[in-house]
């Protein structure tokens, strides 16, 4: 509600206007957006039956609210999205540093404003996006931070006793009186801090140094958490717990297309870069199950998780790997290529936390062993099962090409092959081409080079193949070949 012509109390009161708590305010909105069939929490993906539906029922129960999950599982984002369900604008009184309602005002600056000037108080409105409050929670933050303290210089300036409560500075939850309050992070809080937020939310009066201060605050507060923090960095303290209202647990996408959804919704892209590489569907499966593997990683410490950020990040270097590549040979398009997936390796070993045995294989190596596990995942959808155990007599869908590369000395894939020299080299190898035909007739040729490759890494992964990387590229050579050359 906002109308340019109401800028006093008594223009506010006759416009029919009425006080309503926040929770109630989100309350009253929700109930809308489902009557309506709208969307309650747009681009989050992946939580329609499982987190959304417990965050209406929280917002409908007007309780605070704890988002419990691991990194990268949108709880800040869904915090933020809450700001849709507020009035697009709220009236307050002009000069107020709490948002007093004009009807119902708690600060004294605001009530003894009412008083002097009754229906002629001054008014402003404040916009949904400014009644949002984000705090980080770290070891360093203070009482005074978040609710107050004395202010030395206001008492001089003023002329004021330390005895006076108009020395008061506000902290941050005050400030943001009416308002969507999140702290992050919350068992990082240290306890003490904790303990001050225990009053606010049950009783809704604070306490600054000796002063007791009946504000009736009035605040939606949602909090996230990562249970990893429960036992290593700190803890939410008991009493604290009791007082919100719902806890509600995020979890990682299901499966991949979700994930592919959500990667494609965030990745930050340019637009040459989009035009400029084709990218097969295959690829965008293979980079989704990196981060499925990584969650089920003997060498990767699952309480830590594997945040979404993994696949967006990878995703970005993906399509920079392809792009430079082509900037170097001055191309106007290419196809990415299964070697690019080497360019993600970065993007990846920054967001694992490894375990000891992890520790040992180092960080680049188990990036590596991730994306050969996602090979060997998706493989089976899209060629015959290579079984671990086979008779020595028994024949196999791959027996031609594995023949074909016995009888080479070797087959290299530079990095830096030119799209042509590279569909070309690809090509060379018929049997490679029969087998995409057989078992993929009706695939497009700009995705049939990608599923070669896949094919002939997958052989490497089932040890069909062997594989050796050099200075500018990959050369793979059949299995007994390699053994040969190694002695």
């Amino acid at each position: 509600m906002k109308k340019e012509n109401i800028n006093t109390l008594g223009e506010l009161k006759k416009s029919g206007y009425k006080s309503r708590g926040i929770k109630e305010e989100l309350r009253e909105n929700l109930i809308k957006k489902i009557k309506k069939n709208e969307p309650t929490f747009p681009g989050i993906h992946g939580y329609e039956d499982s987190v959304i539906p417990e965050l209406e029922r929280a917002i409908l129960s007007r309780h605070n609210i704890n988002l419990l999950g691991l990194r990268g599982q949108a709880k800040t984002r869904l915090a933020r999205l809450m700001v849709n369900l507020l009035d697009e604008y709220m009236p307050v009184v002009q000069g107020s540093e709490i948002n007093d309602d004009p009807l119902n005002p708690i600060s004294r600056y605001a009530r003894e404003l009412v008083k002097e000037k009754a229906d002629e108080t001054p008014i402003s409105w404040v916009h949904r996006e400014e009644r949002f409050f984000e705090k980080l929670a770290t070891p360093d933050v203070t009482v005074a931070d978040l609710i107050g303290d004395v202010d030395p210089i206001k008492a001089a300036n003023l002329k004021l006793s330390y005895a006076d409560d108009r020395v008061i500075h506000f902290g941050m939850i005050p400030r943001a009186n009416r308002s969507i309050f999140v702290i992050n992070e919350l068992p990082d809080l240290q306890a003490r801090i904790q303990v001050a937020l225990f009053n606010i939310l049950q009783e809704g009066d604070i306490q600054i140094r000796g002063f007791k201060l009946r504000l009736p605050l009035d605040l939606q507060f949602v909090f996230t958490a990562n249970p990893e923090d429960y036992t290593n960095r700190g803890s939410i303290v008991t009493p604290l717990k009791d007082r919100i209202g719902s806890q509600i647990l995020t979890h990682y996408p299901d499966d991949i297309e979700t994930a592919k959804i959500i990667t494609a919704q965030e990745a930050k892209l340019d637009k040459r870069q989009s035009e400029l590489v084709y990218v097969p569907e295959l690829a965008k499966d293979l980079l989704e199950q990196i981060s499925f593997e990584a969650r089920e990683s003997e060498f990767i410490d699952e309480k830590s998780g594997i945040s979404a950020r993994l696949s967006i990040t990878a995703y970005e270097n993906l399509l920079s790997t392809a792009e430079r590549r082509s900037l170097k040979s001055g191309e106007e398009e290419t196809l990415l290529r299964f070697g690019d997936f080497l360019g993600v390796v970065p993007a990846i070993t920054g967001k694992v936390e490894l375990v000891y045995e992890g520790e040992e294989e180092g960080a680049a190596s188990v990036a590596l062993q991730l994306i050969g596990d996602a090979v060997k995942t998706l493989f089976p959808q899209y060629f015959p099962k290579i079984e671990k155990l086979q008779r020595p007599d028994e024949t196999t869908p791959y027996d031609d090409l594995v023949e074909w590369f016995f009888e080479q000395s070797g087959f290299e894939l530079p990095d830096d092959l030119s799209d042509a020299d590279y569909k070309q080299k690809l090509d060379s190898v018929k049997p490679l081409n029969d087998l995409i035909k057989k078992y993929h007739p009706e695939i497009s040729e700009k995705d049939s080079y990608f599923l070669k490759e896949f094919l002939l890494w997958a052989l490497v992964e089932f040890k069909k193949l062997s594989k050796h990387r050099f200075a500018k590229g990959v050369q793979f050579k059949d299995l007994y070949g390699s053994y040969i050359s190694d002695l």
